[in-house]
């Protein structure tokens, strides 16, 4: 973990259904867990360590919530992935200033994106 005095340190999701949520990261990102008993599972190592805790609610820009952005070397594969895990495309890849991304929603209805960078040398 990393611990810097006021830095962003840790996230949290809602999750519907822990543990199909627990199988899509674990698919389609080769996250691990720790569980928490039966209401909350947290995550490390993944860039920002966080969890997901039992709840109804759901975490979408829609809603107003920030978007969680991960990383990607070939974005291409990683949609395929998220496809394959079971997660839904709400944002087909599209081009931006510096980059290139798209967005998902995983299986308790969360929205998380993810993007590439444009390499100028292509």
């Amino acid at each position: 973990m990393n611990n810097k005095n006021e830095k962003l340190n840790y996230v949290e999701f809602p999750a519907q259904d822990i543990q199909a949520t627990k199988q899509f990261f674990q698919t389609a990102f080769n996250w691990s867990f720790v569980d928490y008993g039966p209401d909350y599972t947290s995550f490390s190592d993944q860039g920002l360590d966080g969890g997901f805790y039992r709840a109804d609610l759901k975490s979408t820009t829609a809603n107003g919530s920030a978007l969680l952005v991960l990383l990607s070397e070939n974005l291409e594969q990683t949609q395929e992935n998220v496809e394959q895990a079971g997660g839904q495309i709400s944002q087909a890849i599209f081009d931006f200033p510096g980059g290139r991304r798209f967005h998902f929603i995983e299986p308790s209805g969360n929205e998380l994106a993810v993007w590439s960078i444009v390499n100028d040398e292509a």
